[in-house]
Protein backbone atom coordinates (compact mmCIF):
# COMPACT_ATOMS: atom_id res chain seq x y z
CA UNK A 1 0.00 0.00 0.00
CA UNK A 2 1.54 3.37 -0.88
CA UNK A 3 1.22 5.83 2.06
CA UNK A 4 0.80 9.04 0.61
CA UNK A 5 2.12 12.44 2.37
CA UNK A 6 1.83 15.14 -0.20
CA UNK A 7 -1.40 17.07 -0.80
CA UNK A 8 -0.78 16.71 -4.94
CA UNK A 9 -0.60 13.54 -4.76
CA UNK A 10 -3.26 11.78 -7.31
CA UNK A 11 -3.89 8.45 -4.74
CA UNK A 12 -3.87 10.92 -1.96
CA UNK A 13 -6.52 12.96 -3.69
CA UNK A 14 -8.81 10.06 -5.08
CA UNK A 15 -8.77 8.86 -0.84
CA UNK A 16 -9.62 12.39 0.24
CA UNK A 17 -12.31 12.70 -2.34
CA UNK A 18 -14.00 9.01 -1.40
CA UNK A 19 -13.85 9.51 2.57
CA UNK A 20 -16.76 10.15 4.91
CA UNK A 21 -15.79 13.35 6.44
CA UNK A 22 -17.90 13.56 9.61
CA UNK A 23 -16.26 16.80 10.92
CA UNK A 24 -18.56 18.02 7.61
CA UNK A 25 -21.20 16.02 7.92
CA UNK A 26 -22.13 17.26 11.33
CA UNK A 27 -21.22 20.85 10.25
CA UNK A 28 -23.44 21.24 7.68
CA UNK A 29 -26.09 19.45 9.88
CA UNK A 30 -25.26 22.12 12.37
CA UNK A 31 -25.22 24.51 9.63
CA UNK A 32 -29.02 23.26 8.90
CA UNK A 33 -30.15 23.38 12.86
CA UNK A 34 -29.18 27.12 12.93
CA UNK A 35 -31.12 27.79 9.45
CA UNK A 36 -34.14 25.98 10.07
CA UNK A 37 -34.44 27.06 13.53
CA UNK A 38 -34.62 30.59 12.21
CA UNK A 39 -37.00 29.76 9.74
CA UNK A 40 -39.06 28.24 12.59
CA UNK A 41 -39.27 31.23 14.22
CA UNK A 42 -42.16 32.59 11.74
CA UNK A 43 -44.82 29.91 12.56
CA UNK A 44 -44.01 29.58 15.97
CA UNK A 45 -44.18 33.41 16.22
CA UNK A 46 -48.11 33.58 14.70
CA UNK A 47 -49.70 33.37 17.94
CA UNK A 48 -48.28 36.72 18.83
CA UNK A 49 -48.90 37.84 15.07
CA UNK A 50 -51.96 36.99 15.41
CA UNK A 51 -52.96 38.53 18.70
CA UNK A 52 -50.81 42.32 17.35
CA UNK A 53 -52.21 42.46 14.27
CA UNK A 54 -55.46 40.90 14.33
CA UNK A 55 -55.01 38.28 11.55
CA UNK A 56 -57.59 35.46 10.56
CA UNK A 57 -56.09 32.13 9.66
CA UNK A 58 -55.71 33.19 5.87
CA UNK A 59 -53.65 35.97 6.52
CA UNK A 60 -51.96 33.58 8.50
CA UNK A 61 -51.60 30.67 5.43
CA UNK A 62 -51.03 33.64 3.10
CA UNK A 63 -47.37 34.55 5.42
CA UNK A 64 -46.48 30.85 5.51
CA UNK A 65 -47.48 30.40 1.37
CA UNK A 66 -45.32 34.55 0.86
CA UNK A 67 -42.09 32.69 2.75
CA UNK A 68 -42.59 28.68 1.12
CA UNK A 69 -42.99 30.46 -2.15
CA UNK A 70 -39.85 32.24 -1.76
CA UNK A 71 -38.22 29.43 -0.77
CA UNK A 72 -40.06 26.99 -3.26
CA UNK A 73 -39.83 29.33 -6.60
CA UNK A 74 -36.20 29.62 -6.14
CA UNK A 75 -34.40 26.51 -5.31
CA UNK A 76 -34.51 24.42 -8.20
CA UNK A 77 -32.86 27.76 -10.27
CA UNK A 78 -30.24 28.00 -7.51
CA UNK A 79 -29.67 23.70 -7.98
CA UNK A 80 -29.38 23.93 -11.52
CA UNK A 81 -27.06 27.45 -11.71
CA UNK A 82 -24.55 25.57 -9.18
CA UNK A 83 -24.11 22.04 -10.49
CA UNK A 84 -22.60 23.66 -13.51
CA UNK A 85 -20.58 26.58 -11.35
CA UNK A 86 -20.52 25.34 -7.73
CA UNK A 87 -20.57 28.37 -5.49
CA UNK A 88 -19.09 27.24 -1.83
CA UNK A 89 -19.78 30.74 -0.44
CA UNK A 90 -23.22 31.13 -1.80
CA UNK A 91 -24.48 29.93 1.42
CA UNK A 92 -22.87 32.87 3.22
CA UNK A 93 -25.50 35.12 1.15
CA UNK A 94 -28.23 33.41 1.82
CA UNK A 95 -27.91 33.20 5.59
CA UNK A 96 -27.59 37.01 5.44
CA UNK A 97 -30.78 37.01 3.58
CA UNK A 98 -32.21 35.10 6.31
CA UNK A 99 -30.91 37.06 8.88
CA UNK A 100 -32.11 40.55 7.06
CA UNK A 101 -35.63 38.79 7.05
CA UNK A 102 -35.19 38.40 11.08
CA UNK A 103 -34.64 41.40 11.69
CA UNK A 104 -37.25 43.21 9.69
CA UNK A 105 -39.84 41.00 10.96
CA UNK A 106 -38.79 41.36 14.65
CA UNK A 107 -39.58 45.69 13.49
CA UNK A 108 -42.69 44.87 11.79
CA UNK A 109 -45.25 47.36 12.35
CA UNK A 110 -47.77 45.91 9.77
CA UNK A 111 -49.16 42.89 7.69
CA UNK A 112 -47.24 44.00 4.63
CA UNK A 113 -43.83 44.46 6.38
CA UNK A 114 -43.82 40.59 7.93
CA UNK A 115 -44.95 39.71 3.95
CA UNK A 116 -41.51 41.41 2.94
CA UNK A 117 -39.78 39.67 5.78
CA UNK A 118 -40.78 36.56 5.54
CA UNK A 119 -39.97 36.76 1.83
CA UNK A 120 -36.18 36.92 2.66
CA UNK A 121 -36.19 34.39 4.89
CA UNK A 122 -37.66 32.28 2.30
CA UNK A 123 -34.68 33.75 -0.17
CA UNK A 124 -32.24 32.72 2.23
CA UNK A 125 -33.37 29.39 2.17
CA UNK A 126 -33.67 28.46 -1.30
CA UNK A 127 -29.91 29.54 -1.59
CA UNK A 128 -28.55 27.80 1.34
CA UNK A 129 -30.52 24.32 0.88
CA UNK A 130 -29.51 22.69 -2.66
CA UNK A 131 -25.61 23.31 -1.81
CA UNK A 132 -26.20 22.27 1.34
CA UNK A 133 -27.63 18.98 0.25
CA UNK A 134 -24.85 19.09 -2.28
CA UNK A 135 -21.97 19.31 0.18
CA UNK A 136 -23.54 16.51 2.49
CA UNK A 137 -23.74 13.99 -0.52
CA UNK A 138 -19.72 14.89 -1.22
CA UNK A 139 -19.23 14.20 2.50
CA UNK A 140 -21.24 10.72 2.51
CA UNK A 141 -18.04 8.87 1.02
CA UNK A 142 -21.13 6.67 -0.66
CA UNK A 143 -23.23 6.27 2.87
CA UNK A 144 -26.20 8.60 1.26
CA UNK A 145 -28.97 7.87 3.43
CA UNK A 146 -26.90 8.34 6.33
CA UNK A 147 -25.19 11.65 5.43
CA UNK A 148 -29.02 12.81 4.53
CA UNK A 149 -30.43 11.61 7.52
CA UNK A 150 -27.84 13.57 9.69
CA UNK A 151 -27.92 16.34 7.01
CA UNK A 152 -31.86 16.60 8.14
CA UNK A 153 -31.83 16.13 11.53
CA UNK A 154 -29.93 19.40 11.51
CA UNK A 155 -33.11 20.63 10.02
CA UNK A 156 -35.55 19.11 12.00
CA UNK A 157 -33.96 19.78 15.39
CA UNK A 158 -33.69 23.33 14.52
CA UNK A 159 -37.03 22.99 13.55
CA UNK A 160 -38.25 21.61 17.01
CA UNK A 161 -35.79 24.21 18.86
CA UNK A 162 -37.35 27.16 17.46
CA UNK A 163 -40.93 27.21 19.17
CA UNK A 164 -39.27 26.20 22.21
CA UNK A 165 -37.03 28.94 21.99
CA UNK A 166 -39.41 31.41 20.53
CA UNK A 167 -42.07 30.58 23.56
CA UNK A 168 -39.43 31.04 26.19
CA UNK A 169 -38.20 34.25 24.73
CA UNK A 170 -40.35 36.00 22.84
CA UNK A 171 -44.02 35.03 24.50
CA UNK A 172 -43.57 36.62 27.88
CA UNK A 173 -42.15 39.72 26.12
CA UNK A 174 -42.79 41.47 23.07
CA UNK A 175 -42.75 40.95 19.22
CA UNK A 176 -39.34 42.88 19.55
CA UNK A 177 -37.73 40.22 21.26
CA UNK A 178 -37.29 38.31 18.29
CA UNK A 179 -34.42 40.68 17.16
CA UNK A 180 -32.22 37.79 19.82
CA UNK A 181 -31.96 35.14 16.94
CA UNK A 182 -29.78 37.37 15.02
CA UNK A 183 -27.07 36.28 17.19
CA UNK A 184 -28.19 32.40 15.85
CA UNK A 185 -27.41 34.08 12.13
CA UNK A 186 -23.95 35.36 13.16
CA UNK A 187 -22.96 31.81 14.40
CA UNK A 188 -24.40 30.26 11.25
CA UNK A 189 -22.19 33.00 9.38
CA UNK A 190 -18.90 31.57 11.13
CA UNK A 191 -19.68 28.09 10.71
CA UNK A 192 -20.50 28.46 6.64
CA UNK A 193 -17.38 30.25 6.68
CA UNK A 194 -15.31 27.14 7.64
CA UNK A 195 -17.99 24.38 5.50
CA UNK A 196 -17.00 26.84 2.12
CA UNK A 197 -13.54 26.14 3.00
CA UNK A 198 -14.02 22.84 2.98
CA UNK A 199 -15.97 22.58 0.16
CA UNK A 200 -13.58 24.86 -2.16
CA UNK A 201 -10.83 22.76 -1.56
CA UNK A 202 -12.77 19.53 -2.16
CA UNK A 203 -13.70 20.88 -5.91
CA UNK A 204 -10.33 21.27 -6.40
CA UNK A 205 -9.45 17.62 -5.31
CA UNK A 206 -11.88 16.47 -7.04
CA UNK A 207 -11.02 18.32 -10.27
CA UNK A 208 -7.64 16.01 -10.32
CA UNK A 209 -9.47 12.89 -11.03
CA UNK A 210 -12.12 11.38 -13.17
CA UNK A 211 -15.16 11.38 -11.35
CA UNK A 212 -17.25 7.92 -11.94
CA UNK A 213 -20.96 8.53 -11.97
CA UNK A 214 -23.18 4.91 -11.43
CA UNK A 215 -26.54 6.09 -13.32
CA UNK A 216 -29.71 3.76 -12.89
CA UNK A 217 -30.82 0.94 -15.29
CA UNK A 218 -34.03 2.75 -16.10
CA UNK A 219 -35.18 4.06 -19.47
CA UNK A 220 -35.71 7.98 -19.58
CA UNK A 221 -39.68 7.49 -19.03
CA UNK A 222 -39.42 5.32 -16.17
CA UNK A 223 -37.30 8.26 -14.54
CA UNK A 224 -39.93 10.71 -15.17
CA UNK A 225 -42.40 8.78 -13.60
CA UNK A 226 -40.45 7.70 -10.98
CA UNK A 227 -40.08 11.20 -10.14
CA UNK A 228 -43.58 11.84 -10.81
CA UNK A 229 -44.64 9.26 -8.04
CA UNK A 230 -41.68 11.00 -5.43
CA UNK A 231 -43.32 14.60 -5.72
CA UNK A 232 -46.98 12.60 -5.27
CA UNK A 233 -45.26 11.75 -1.90
CA UNK A 234 -43.52 14.91 -1.33
CA UNK A 235 -47.28 16.72 -1.79
CA UNK A 236 -48.90 14.27 0.71
CA UNK A 237 -46.59 14.64 3.45
CA UNK A 238 -45.67 18.02 3.45
CA UNK A 239 -49.63 19.26 2.80
CA UNK A 240 -50.26 17.14 6.37
CA UNK A 241 -46.72 18.24 7.78
CA UNK A 242 -48.57 22.09 6.78
CA UNK A 243 -51.10 21.52 9.13
CA UNK A 244 -49.11 20.00 11.75
CA UNK A 245 -46.45 23.21 11.25
CA UNK A 246 -48.72 25.94 11.23
CA UNK A 247 -51.93 25.04 13.12
CA UNK A 248 -51.40 22.27 15.90
CA UNK A 249 -51.04 25.07 18.45
CA UNK A 250 -54.21 26.73 17.37
CA UNK A 251 -55.87 23.20 17.46
CA UNK A 252 -54.64 22.31 20.79
CA UNK A 253 -55.63 25.84 22.17
CA UNK A 254 -59.31 25.35 20.62
CA UNK A 255 -60.07 21.80 21.52
CA UNK A 256 -58.10 21.43 25.04
CA UNK A 257 -58.17 25.23 25.97
CA UNK A 258 -53.99 25.17 26.35
CA UNK A 259 -52.07 28.08 26.79
CA UNK A 260 -49.68 29.53 24.03
CA UNK A 261 -46.97 28.26 26.02
CA UNK A 262 -48.34 24.70 26.10
CA UNK A 263 -49.57 24.38 22.93
CA UNK A 264 -45.88 25.66 21.74
CA UNK A 265 -44.37 22.88 24.01
CA UNK A 266 -46.55 20.23 22.27
CA UNK A 267 -45.34 21.31 19.01
CA UNK A 268 -42.29 21.54 20.34
CA UNK A 269 -42.14 17.29 21.27
CA UNK A 270 -44.11 17.11 17.31
CA UNK A 271 -41.17 18.28 15.83
CA UNK A 272 -38.34 16.58 17.99
CA UNK A 273 -39.93 13.19 16.83
CA UNK A 274 -39.72 14.73 13.81
CA UNK A 275 -35.90 14.75 13.97
CA UNK A 276 -36.20 11.28 15.45
CA UNK A 277 -37.87 10.46 12.62
CA UNK A 278 -35.37 11.47 9.97
CA UNK A 279 -32.44 10.55 11.84
CA UNK A 280 -33.65 6.79 11.25
CA UNK A 281 -35.14 7.01 7.65
CA UNK A 282 -31.81 7.32 6.08
CA UNK A 283 -29.79 4.31 7.70
CA UNK A 284 -33.03 2.02 7.31
CA UNK A 285 -32.92 2.93 3.43
CA UNK A 286 -29.48 1.98 2.80
CA UNK A 287 -29.74 -1.28 4.37
CA UNK A 288 -33.58 -2.32 3.29
CA UNK A 289 -33.95 -0.22 0.19
CA UNK A 290 -35.22 3.74 0.29
CA UNK A 291 -38.37 2.28 -1.83
CA UNK A 292 -39.25 0.57 0.92
CA UNK A 293 -38.96 2.78 3.68
CA UNK A 294 -40.73 5.76 1.93
CA UNK A 295 -43.96 3.32 1.14
CA UNK A 296 -43.85 2.67 4.98
CA UNK A 297 -42.93 6.24 6.16
CA UNK A 298 -45.84 7.87 4.25
CA UNK A 299 -48.43 5.02 4.38
CA UNK A 300 -47.76 4.02 7.74
CA UNK A 301 -48.90 7.40 9.55
CA UNK A 302 -52.10 6.67 7.79
CA UNK A 303 -53.66 4.94 11.11
CA UNK A 304 -52.82 7.64 13.90
CA UNK A 305 -53.47 10.54 11.38
CA UNK A 306 -57.05 9.01 11.16
CA UNK A 307 -57.27 8.58 15.10
CA UNK A 308 -55.91 11.92 16.20
CA UNK A 309 -58.83 13.94 15.51
CA UNK A 310 -61.29 11.61 18.09
CA UNK A 311 -58.20 11.63 20.95
CA UNK A 312 -57.98 13.27 24.14
CA UNK A 313 -55.00 15.63 24.99
CA UNK A 314 -52.89 12.75 26.43
CA UNK A 315 -53.29 10.48 23.49
CA UNK A 316 -53.32 13.20 21.08
CA UNK A 317 -49.78 13.70 22.28
CA UNK A 318 -49.03 10.41 21.60
CA UNK A 319 -50.05 9.77 18.36
CA UNK A 320 -48.50 13.37 17.06
CA UNK A 321 -44.64 11.96 18.02
CA UNK A 322 -45.77 8.64 16.18
CA UNK A 323 -46.78 10.59 13.18
CA UNK A 324 -43.77 12.53 13.54
CA UNK A 325 -41.95 9.86 13.70
CA UNK A 326 -42.89 7.50 10.84
CA UNK A 327 -43.42 10.72 8.78
CA UNK A 328 -40.35 12.39 8.79
CA UNK A 329 -38.38 9.01 7.92
CA UNK A 330 -39.31 9.71 4.45
CA UNK A 331 -38.00 12.55 3.31
CA UNK A 332 -34.21 11.36 3.87
CA UNK A 333 -35.41 8.75 1.49
CA UNK A 334 -37.49 10.47 -1.35
CA UNK A 335 -34.62 13.08 -1.50
CA UNK A 336 -31.18 10.19 -2.06
CA UNK A 337 -33.89 8.09 -4.04
CA UNK A 338 -34.28 11.51 -6.47
CA UNK A 339 -30.61 11.87 -6.55
CA UNK A 340 -29.83 8.72 -7.30
CA UNK A 341 -32.42 8.55 -10.29
CA UNK A 342 -30.90 11.98 -11.68
CA UNK A 343 -27.09 11.46 -10.14
CA UNK A 344 -25.69 14.39 -12.81
CA UNK A 345 -28.01 16.40 -11.36
CA UNK A 346 -27.47 16.69 -8.12
CA UNK A 347 -28.13 20.53 -7.31
CA UNK A 348 -30.78 20.77 -9.40
CA UNK A 349 -32.81 17.72 -7.96
CA UNK A 350 -32.10 18.98 -4.08
CA UNK A 351 -33.29 22.05 -5.23
CA UNK A 352 -36.68 20.56 -7.10
CA UNK A 353 -37.51 18.56 -4.17
CA UNK A 354 -36.73 21.06 -1.28
CA UNK A 355 -38.42 23.64 -3.59
CA UNK A 356 -41.33 21.10 -4.13
CA UNK A 357 -41.66 20.49 -0.37
CA UNK A 358 -41.33 24.07 1.19
CA UNK A 359 -44.10 24.73 -2.23
CA UNK A 360 -46.51 22.48 -1.11
CA UNK A 361 -45.97 23.29 2.63
CA UNK A 362 -46.74 26.73 1.92
CA UNK A 363 -49.89 26.18 -0.71
CA UNK A 364 -51.61 23.65 2.12
CA UNK A 365 -50.81 26.27 5.19
CA UNK A 366 -52.89 28.89 2.63
CA UNK A 367 -55.25 26.44 1.58
CA UNK A 368 -55.69 24.96 5.08
CA UNK A 369 -55.82 28.65 6.70
CA UNK A 370 -58.65 29.11 4.57
CA UNK A 371 -60.39 25.99 5.40
CA UNK A 372 -60.14 26.64 9.12
CA UNK A 373 -61.53 30.25 8.71
CA UNK A 374 -64.78 28.77 6.81
CA UNK A 375 -65.53 25.75 9.14
CA UNK A 376 -63.06 25.25 12.03
CA UNK A 377 -59.61 23.89 12.64
CA UNK A 378 -60.50 21.45 14.40
CA UNK A 379 -62.74 20.47 10.68
CA UNK A 380 -58.76 20.46 9.21
CA UNK A 381 -57.50 17.86 10.90
CA UNK A 382 -60.35 15.82 10.17
CA UNK A 383 -59.72 16.31 6.46
CA UNK A 384 -55.83 15.72 6.66
CA UNK A 385 -56.03 12.55 8.08
CA UNK A 386 -56.60 10.78 4.99
CA UNK A 387 -53.63 12.22 3.03
CA UNK A 388 -50.91 9.30 3.96
CA UNK A 389 -53.28 7.03 2.13
CA UNK A 390 -52.03 8.40 -0.74
CA UNK A 391 -48.90 6.79 0.03
CA UNK A 392 -49.79 3.58 -1.93
CA UNK A 393 -48.67 4.94 -4.47
CA UNK A 394 -44.91 4.76 -3.86
CA UNK A 395 -46.14 0.62 -4.31
CA UNK A 396 -44.66 1.63 -8.29
CA UNK A 397 -41.59 2.90 -7.61
CA UNK A 398 -38.88 0.68 -9.04
CA UNK A 399 -36.20 -1.09 -6.96
CA UNK A 400 -32.87 0.90 -8.45
CA UNK A 401 -29.92 -1.01 -9.96
CA UNK A 402 -27.01 0.59 -11.20
CA UNK A 403 -25.22 0.18 -14.22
Amino acid sequence: MKVATDINDPIENHDLAKKTVYSILFSIAFAHLLNDLLQAVIPAAYPILKENFNLSFTQIGLITFSYQMAASILQPIVGLYTDKRPKPYSQIFGMLFTMSGIVILSYASSFSMIIISVIFVGIGSSIFHPEASRISFLASGGKRGLAQSIFQLGGNAGTALGPLLVALIVVPNTQYYIIWFVAVAIIGLIVLSRIALWYQNHLSLRSTKKTVINLPDLSQKQIIVSVIILMVLIFSKFFYMASMSSYFTFYLMEKFALSVQEAQFHLVLFLASCAIGTLIGGPLGDKFGRKYVIWFSVLGAAPFTLLLPYADLFWTGVLSVIIGTIMSSAFPAILVFAQELLPKKLGMVSGLFYGFAFGMGGLGSALLGNLADHTSITYVYYLCAYLPLIGIVAFFLPNLKKK
